[in-house]
């Protein structure tokens, strides 16, 4: 077997290192199976690459790189978990930035008035927020085991239309619950979240219990210790009663059980990749749920869904016991009903544990009472002005070759023009919202994100997906994922293998003159309003920014009808009656002055308060 090392060593004394030509030509080695490099590689690998390689320097290569028997094969051999992460860490803290890492107790808003009595019928409380079920709970006037059981049946009631759960935990709930009640009556209220039924992504190791992430082969995989975030979770007596769904590999909605579907549209899937913890919690089914983001993942389906979804700042949230996808992006956060609710759940998650080396010891101090008019905003103009736009202009093509592929134009025609009559219908909500903040007496500054080539960045992402799951590729066992596009993880994958560990490097050093650009845009600002579609979803995810994501309105019966099949490209194919989103964005751990803003917003408006028609999803 080939020495690697040596292999990559003779290629960058010969100015090849810094291109595609050693992974190739490694690659094309390995499907050989023959342990031997040849000029015939060599040549084909110099093709792929874009680099001329004289004959001289082909046998002098030959000569050293088929000396030794060591290589890839012994870090192979190690067969390394997803758990262990490289002994590199990502930090969106720029020098000179500074946070409050004095803690102070969690001060929630006045208990609800509506919440004085023993509900009639326990069902009328599913879609309440969490201050109010505390309230509840806390008083007495509702059981944790009610609640519990409550939860459980309408999982179990409307999981066979919307698809959202992999796992109930039915007896350790009961348990938990029997727990919380008993604490309760003796006095022993451990806060907000204290016999609360909750929903966990099933991405988040839960002991006992199977954590699948969503994806075929993977179906009975089991670990021996809870995610931190369970565990955080447990000690302020919650209790959680499903492991919900995830598009495979946190990728999408769709997963080896099926489609999870949106609650205020079922033939909609829910989008992803949290698309159980959206969808559990839109259609009242939790209390409160736990998804994850890495480039999207909270914010797509907590649109789709019309949840409020908080991705934190990277670094706040402890990712031990969380399926890895990106080490330098992947996030862990609430999809709640209101944008208290998330700033409740946070409160106990989020902090250091010993164990996830990226977590700051920041402190995020919740004040209801925070005077939110006090904060200095701004807002991303020409994000809000942008016309509506397919993603590409119409060109001039040659002429059709054959009626086949005329058909195929005229349909992706067809598809554009669609996108641009839901983009532009859809423009009215953000329009609506930069009104309303006016009304509330909000002055907003106008800003602009710094240009970079955020997409060509996004190839750290790509490449440490392909070796957190790089056995999976090896193995072949990739085959077992249900999607298998060309977007889909398999070929993405497969795709990442090509991706020079120089570009790597340089993709990271481009990601920090952007993080120093960003960082300027924020400076003397709180908060910084923005459209959920644009394109500071993938800025603020590489940036390590935090987000709010709230409903923001629903479409009318004169909103265009959405596309006949749901193929998951895009987050906002609409339809009558399904929600928009608005996003508010903030200072790293400024998650506490973030969420006084969107509260404000939240209750100016009252979208969070409405709930989709589940007898219609039956």
């Amino acid at each position: 077997m080939l020495d690697r090392r040596r292999f990559l060593s003779a290629c960058s004394g010969m100015g090849l290192g810094t291109t595609l030509f050693p992974g190739v030509l490694w690659a094309q080695a390995q499907a050989q199976g023959t342990r031997k490099i040849t000029k015939e590689m060599i040549d084909e690998a110099a093709a792929i690459a874009g680099v001329t390689i004289a004959d001289g320097y082909k046998q002098m290569m030959l000569d050293n790189l088929n000396e030794q028997a060591k290589g890839y094969a012994e870090i192979y051999a190690l067969h390394i978990p997803n758990s262990v992460e490289p002994a590199l860490l990502f930090d969106p803290v720029l020098p000179g930035m500074k946070w409050d890492n004095q803690r102070k107790p969690v001060r929630m808003s006045a208990a609800p008035a509506a919440m004085t009595g023993a509900p009639r019928n326990l069902e009328d409380i599913a879609f309440a927020s969490v201050p109010e079920l505390a309230e509840l709970v806390r008083t007495k006037k509702v059981s944790s085991m009610a609640l519990t059981e409550m939860y459980l049946d309408r999982l179990k009631r409307y999981d066979s239309t919307l698809k959202f759960v992999v796992t109930l935990t039915e007896d350790r709930a009961r348990a938990k619950a029997k727990e919380a009640d008993r604490e309760i009556s003796q006095g022993k209220y451990r806060g907000p979240l204290h016999g609360l039924p909750w929903g966990a992504k099933d991405l988040l190791a839960t002991k006992g219990y199977r954590t699948t992430w969503g994806a075929g082969g993977f179906e009975q995989q089991m670990f021996e210790e809870d995610a931190t975030v369970v565990q955080r979770l447990d000690e302020a007596g919650a209790v959680l009663v499903a492991k919900l769904t995830l598009g495979a590999l946190a990728q999408g909605d769709e997963w080896f059980g099926g489609k999870t579907r949106n609650p205020w549209n079922p033939a909609q899937g829910s989008s992803g990749s949290s698309a159980g913890p959206a969808s559990a919690t839109a259609a009242g089914c939790v209390a409160f749920s736990i998804g994850s983001e890495t480039l999207g993942s909270i914010s797509s389906p907590s649109t789709r869904c019309g949840c409020t979804g908080l991705r934190p700042t990277f670094g706040l949230v402890p990712r031990t016991g969380a399926m890895a996808l990106s080490w330098s992006m992947d996030k862990l956060g609430p999809i709640c009903r209101a944008v208290e609710d998330c700033a409740l759940v946070l409160a106990v998650i989020q902090g250091p544990d010993g164990k996830d080396r990226t977590v700051r010891d920041a402190a995020f101090n919740w004040d209801a009472a925070l005077d939110w008019r006090r904060l200095r905003v701004g807002y991303l103009k020409a994000d809000f002005e942008r016309k509506p736009s397919a993603g590409e202009e119409e060109r001039k093509e040659e002429p059709a070759a054959t009626p086949e592929e005329q058909k195929r134009r005229e349909e992706a025609k067809k598809r554009r023009a669609a996108f641009r009559a839901r983009a532009e219908y859809d423009r009215r909500f953000n329009d609506a919202a930069l009104e309303k903040l006016k009304q509330m007496g909000v002055e907003m500054t106008p800003v602009e994100m710094p240009k970079f080539p955020y997409d060509a960045m996004v190839a750290m992402l790509t490449a440490e997906a392909a070796a957190a799951f790089d056995e999976l590729t090896r193995s072949g066992r990739d085959k077992l994922l249900t999607a298998q596009g060309p977007d889909d993880w398999p070929n993405a994958f497969r795709t990442a293998r090509f991706i020079p560990a120089v570009e790597y490097i340089q993709a990271a050093r481009a990601r920090r003159l952007a993080m120093d650009a960003v960082a300027k845009v924020f400076d003397g600002l709180e908060v910084i309003v923005a459209p959920t579609n644009s394109q500071q979803l993938v800025i603020t995810n590489l940036t390590g920014h935090p987000a709010v994501i709230l409903p923001n309105g629903f479409r009318g019966d004169d909103a265009p009808k959405p596309p006949a099949r749901d193929n998951g490209e895009d987050d906002n194919i609409g339809g009558p009656g399904t929600p928009a989103s608005l996003t508010f964005l903030g200072n790293l751990y400024g998650e506490a002055k973030l969420l006084a803003f969107a509260r404000a917003y939240q209750e100016a408006t009252d979208f969070h308060r409405k709930h989709p028609n589940l007898a219609a999803a039956r």
